[in-house]
């Protein structure tokens, strides 16, 4: 194993023991919110994620920005990660972003371990440890567990990117 291979395995690890954003907790009563609870029938795999929004500061083109990230869960080390890098990729983040930084983990995903570029890379930073998760097919679903709950808890939430920003995408 390759050193680069054992940073990211103890990446996955770190956030696996210590994971960002466990703990399911209320939205604040005033704030835009959405929850999804997905499992991975492959494996069992589930989390439970909601995303709390606050609006953009004044003037921003970007409308509601994420506000916090909380998720309860159970499954293996890889699912759990991912949804602790996730919280920090996308918390703070507008809704343009948080869609540009999921297709680029799934496309991070899709690549069967041969990583992306140096770019899409730094935009996912921690993330980007579940490069050689790709090579197994098997543990793909693990690792897009979590997004797919953010997806859906984005949905559920109502909050929409304003018109103007998805035109200049």
């Amino acid at each position: 194993m390759s050193s680069m291979e054992q940073l990211y395995q103890q990446v996955i690890l770190d956030h696996a023991r210590a994971p960002h954003g466990r703990g399911l907790v209320p939205a604040p009563a005033d704030a835009v919110a959405g929850e999804s609870h997905q499992v991975n029938p492959t494996c069992g795999d589930e989390v439970t994620l909601r995303v709390a929004f606050r609006p953009a500061p004044d003037g921003a083109p970007d409308g509601s920005l994420v506000d916090e990230v909380t998720w309860e869960g159970q499954g293996c080390s890889i699912s759990q990660a991912s949804v602790s890098v996730l919280t920090d990729l996308v918390t703070g983040a507008d809704l343009r972003t948080v869609d540009e930084l999921s297709e680029t983990f799934r496309l991070l995903m899709h690549a069967r371990g041969a990583g992306l570029d140096d770019a899409q890379e730094d935009t996912l930073g921690d993330a980007t440890a579940f490069t050689g998760v790709a090579k197994y097919p098997a543990r793909i679903k693990c690792a897009l567990l979590g997004w797919a709950a953010l997806k859906d808890a984005i949905a559920k939430s109502g909050v929409v990117v304003p018109t103007h920003v998805k035109e200049q995408a």
